[in-house]
């Protein structure tokens, strides 16, 4: 029967059948992130607003346009995570951890928020994996971040992947060029969206961003910093260049690449992915050496990236195999009789031996349980309530015979348990 309620606009629910390729997804990286020194961390799901407006940037779209913003009964205004580096510097900053060995490697997967409009690949609450680490400034930092997010593409078999690599240069080297940007510009203002208009002199970077035609071309012979780096800057982009190189990571520069968020610094990065469309972006991220000092902290390079679990999946397509379920037994028994206790503790054993073991809880009778063992898919039936004993069905085979259930385990792997 149909409800009158339906999920949010924007948002969706995951469904058991598309549950597994998505826990596929995550444990996978979980596997790698691991394997590379990160732990794992959980920030709240709505923060202070003030962390977003400061961390992020106030003249960014995610900011002026896309956040959930709502006042909570003790006057505060609060906002759902749009993003996940600000909330983990904040909880860096917090809980002392600037005082630890570092860098501090951390990683972390979960929902986020933004109002924007819903389509392919981009929704109002999606999900995302992540990694950041924090306290060095090392290219190499940069190189193993994008390493390990081109190898989790790689191992999930995310097809027609392109890397796309950039620099930001720093926060006072780029000074110089933000104002040759904004000349070419102002110069040009009349061909641009009246969006990039309102923010030359706030926030000139964005106009590459931007899908207004007019602004495209005024974009064409624009500036671009990657041409401008200097000194440490233009050092540090030849290393973290190098270090892929060396690494055997493919990847294009792109000159153009500024990305949306207001505290990167130096190198960013793009995976991008043709399956995706006109969201062609997979996942990325960058170095944001000033965002912790910008919160409160003490001056710390940091570098991070974050993939959208939604993205890969789509790109993957419906043939992606989600984790692989454990062989499944169904326990079929006389609920007339007392034989439900026992099904309860086989259950429980077969569990602890790594199967997925069920028994009927609906009252069915013989024939009812058996064609839910079929419905339910499962590799063996364990009958307890037949003349002679317990018996075991291969459901692939057909074939039935009398078992121990001291011995059922061997009985069904044959004995390579």
């Amino acid at each position: 029967m149909a409800s009158k309620f339906q999920a949010p606009r924007g948002t969706f629910d995951v469904l058991p059948e598309a549950a597994r390729g998505r826990a596929r997804v995550e444990a996978t990286a979980a596997g790698i992130l691991a394997r590379a020194g990160y732990e794992p961390i959980q920030t709240p799901s709505f923060e202070d607003t003030d962390l977003f407006v400061r961390g992020v940037g106030r003249s960014t779209d995610i900011v002026s346009k896309e956040m959930f913003t709502f006042e909570d009964k003790g006057e505060r205004s609060l906002t759902l995570r749009p993003e996940g580096t600000a909330p983990i510097c904040r909880a860096y900053l917090e809980h002392g951890m600037h005082k630890l060995a570092q860098p501090v490697k951390l990683s972390y997967v979960g929902p986020f928020f933004r109002h924007e409009r819903p389509q392919a690949g981009r929704y109002r609450q999606f999900h995302q994996i992540g990694l950041e680490c924090i306290g060095t400034d090392s290219p190499l930092a940069d190189a193993e971040a994008i390493m390990l997010l081109s190898d989790l593409l790689g191992e999930l078999g995310v097809p027609g992947v392109e890397l796309r690599l950039g620099s930001l240069g720093s926060l006072g080297a780029r000074v110089a060029y933000l104002e040759e940007l904004k000349a070419h510009l102002h110069a040009h203002e009349g061909e641009l969206s009246e969006d990039v208009r309102e923010r030359i002199d706030l926030n000139p970077l964005r106009a590459f961003d931007s899908d207004h035609e007019g602004t495209q071309a005024v974009m064409a012979s624009a500036p671009t910093i990657v041409e401008r780096l200097e000194g440490e800057d233009a050092e540090h982009f030849a290393e973290v260049r190098a270090q892929l190189d060396a690494a055997g990571i493919a990847y294009a520069i792109d000159p153009t690449l500024v990305r949306g968020i207001d505290y990167y610094t130096r190198t960013i990065f793009s995976f991008v992915c043709d399956a995706l469309g006109a969201q062609s972006e997979v996942g990325g991220g960058g170095r944001y050496d000033g965002l912790i000092e910008q919160l409160g902290g003490p001056a710390t390079p940091a570098v991070g990236w974050a993939v959208g679990i939604e993205r890969i999946l789509l790109a993957l397509g419906e043939d992606f195999e989600g984790t692989p379920r454990a062989q499944r037994v169904f326990i079929s028994f006389d609920h007339e009789g007392e034989d439900g206790r026992r099904a309860l503790v086989l259950a429980s054993e077969l569990r602890r031996a790594g199967f997925a073991a069920e028994f009927d809880l609906a009252g069915r009778a013989a024939k009812g349980q058996l064609k839910h063992a079929n419905r339910i898919g499962a590799d063996f039936v364990v009958f307890l309530s037949v003349e002679g004993g317990p018996a075991l069905r291969d459901m692939r085979s057909g074939e039935q015979r009398p078992v121990d259930l001291g011995n059922l385990v061997d009985e069904m792997t044959g004995g390579e348990a």
